[in-house]
């Protein structure tokens, strides 16, 4: 769902964190905003009333905050995109799982749907397609770790394929 509102970086790691506070609590708190990002409370106050301006929570000072639906469908997809983004760069780049998280974060921001879209395609077919799979993420890693080509183990790699690929598949 494509939602027509243009956020700052800032403000859509606080619906992020909104809506997992959400989950977590069924309500978010100032208190508990700024702890969980590191920020000063007035900090919070002033990004709050922001997002109560765009109609995407429901806020009035010193009570708690919900997502309005809006708010809610918005913090969705970020956290969506944020998910998509963490789990290629751990999972198939092999990227630590806090530098994965950490860069994924700054790339949800700037990543368009249609680019998101292709990336989520390419992560599937990594894991469907038969001439690829688990073992070539570890190839890619050999690869990456030896720093060249070893055209021995690419031969192999190639037979191997074959052979999976003759086999039916379940």
């Amino acid at each position: 769902m494509k939602i027509a509102i243009q956020l700052s970086e800032s403000l859509e790691d606080y619906l992020e964190v909104i809506l997992n506070l959400e989950q977590a609590k069924k309500v978010a708190r100032a208190k508990d905003i700024a702890d969980k990002m590191g920020v000063q409370r007035g900090s919070v106050t002033s990004a709050l009333k922001s997002l109560k301006d765009k109609k995407l929570i429901n806020y009035e000072p010193y009570s708690f905050i919900t997502l309005t639906p809006k708010g809610k469908n918005l913090a969705q997809e970020i956290t969506r995109r944020h998910g998509i983004l963490r789990d290629f760069l751990f999972n198939v780049l092999q990227v630590d799982e806090e530098t994965a998280d950490s860069t994924a974060c700054r790339m949800e921001h700037a990543i368009d749907s249609k680019s998101l879209e292709m990336l989520l395609s390419f992560f599937d077919y990594i894991y469907e397609c038969p001439r690829t799979g688990k073992d070539w993420i570890e190839a890619f890693l050999n690869y990456c770790s030896a720093g060249k080509r070893d055209w021995e183990k690419c031969e192999q790699c190639i037979e191997d394929c074959k052979a999976r690929h003759k086999q039916p598949r379940t």
